[in-house]
This record gives structure tokens, C-alpha cells and sequence, in this order.
């Protein structure tokens, strides 16, 4: 689209909007635009999605959050879960037996990586949802999944410890 031709008190549309209104000073509608180029669309959300944003207690995306950073998240509680797992049932095992000293560490440091990696998860789903991703039912579900798997590994560690 080419730019408005403009006089000396009107500019073109701010850069990327497509506006066919002349723009005045600092984006400023010379002949009162109808159109708020700063505002997001409004987001239509399923009843479900309401029940998880009040749920979670999540509010409206803030600018400047990527789907990137949404990824980030994902792949950072996927991490902390799979090294949770990883010393469960890989490291504490075999190498906690061979140190004597270490006998109920394991259980300890189970607690605290689970308590962890389930608080990374809750968040994973907040941001998903805070997104509007589309994968975010997808995306939660494994979430629940593995946290449902932790929460085992979890009252396993916890009855472990207590007796």
C-alpha cells in the first residue's frame, strides 16, 4: 500500500497497519481513525479456557511475550522432569547403594527436584494458556500426565522418608 500523500500537518499510517486514515503527529488520527493500532484483538475463549484462566489465576498475555518463550518454558519443565526421572531411576539406584554415607539422600533430593519440576509444569500450562496457543490443550495434558507421574514418585519419596 503507498503512504498517504501527506501536507505539512499530516504523516502516513503508522508502519506495518494498513490504515487508509492520514495520521497526524506521534500517530494521531488527523480525521479521528477508527481504529486503535495499539489494542490486541480481542481473544474469544470456550467456556474450558475461562475455567483454567481463573483456575491458574492468569491474566492477559503481556506484550512482548513470544511463542518462542512459551517454547522456552515448555522445554525448561520437560528438562527438570527427565532429570527428576533420570536420578530416580537411573543415577540413585546404582550409585547411591555404593556410598554408604548417602542412604537416605535420595529420597530427599527426590522431594525437592519433584517439588520442582511440577511447579515448572503449572507454569508451562500458564503460559501456554496465557498464549492462546493453539497446542495448549495438547501441551497441558502432558503436563498433567508427568505431574500425575511425580506426584507417585513424590508420596513414594515422602513415605520413604517418614518411615
Amino acid at each position: 500500500m503507498q503512504p498517504v500523500s501527506a501536507s505539512p500537518s499530516t504523516v502516513a499510517p503508522p508502519q506495518g497497519s494498513g490504515c487508509p486514515v492520514a495520521h497526524g503527529p506521534a500517530g494521531t488520527a488527523a480525521g479521528g481513525c477508527p481504529i486503535d493500532h495499539g489494542a490486541r484483538p480481542a481473544v474469544q475463549r470456550s467456556r474450558a479456557d475461562q475455567l483454567v484462566w481463573r483456575l491458574l489465576r492468569i491474566e492477559e498475555r503481556p506484550t512482548g511475550v513470544s511463542d518462542a518463550a512459551v517454547y522456552k518454558s515448555f522445554r525448561r519443565s520437560m528438562l527438570i522432569s527427565a532429570l527428576r526421572c533420570t536420578l530416580t531411576y537411573v543415577i540413585f539406584p546404582f550409585v547411591l547403594p555404593m556410598a554408604s554415607f548417602a542412604a537416605g539422600v535420595g529420597p530427599v533430593l527426590g522431594i525437592i527436584i519433584g517439588v520442582i519440576a511440577m511447579t515448572c509444569d503449572v507454569f508451562t500450562i500458564r503460559r501456554f494458556f496465557q498464549a492462546d496457543h493453539r497446542f495448549r490443550w495438547p501441551v497441558s495434558l502432558v503436563a498433567l500426565g508427568i505431574m500425575s507421574l511425580l506426584a507417585v514418585l513424590l508420596v513414594q519419596d515422602i513415605v520413604h522418608v517418614v518411615s
